[in-house]
């Protein structure tokens, strides 16, 4: 079985706000994509999450840290959140 903080980026914290998020492994955090998940974070668990759990959601779901993202998801994922 494969635990979400076995996924790069995810440690017991942020594992910790996507089960109460209602995402309770890593298959399912990839169905869902990195936005929708922080989306169900905020709504549920942390209204101030930020840009950086956005980011790291993202290369959890790429499988890379979110430092390898490439610039353009990072653009992507950086324009999306600002417009929330």
């Amino acid at each position: 079985m494969e635990y979400l903080t076995n996924l790069p980026n995810i440690g017991p914290r942020l594992a910790e706000n996507l089960e109460r998020a209602g995402v309770t492994d890593p298959e399912q955090l990839r169905a869902l994509g990195a936005e929708e998940v922080f989306l169900r974070i905020r709504a549920q668990v942390d209204q101030t999450a930020c840009l950086h759990q956005l980011e790291a959601l993202a290369g959890a779901v790429e499988g890379v840290k979110k430092c390898l993202l490439p610039p353009e998801r990072k653009a992507e994922l950086k324009a999306w959140y600002r417009s929330l």
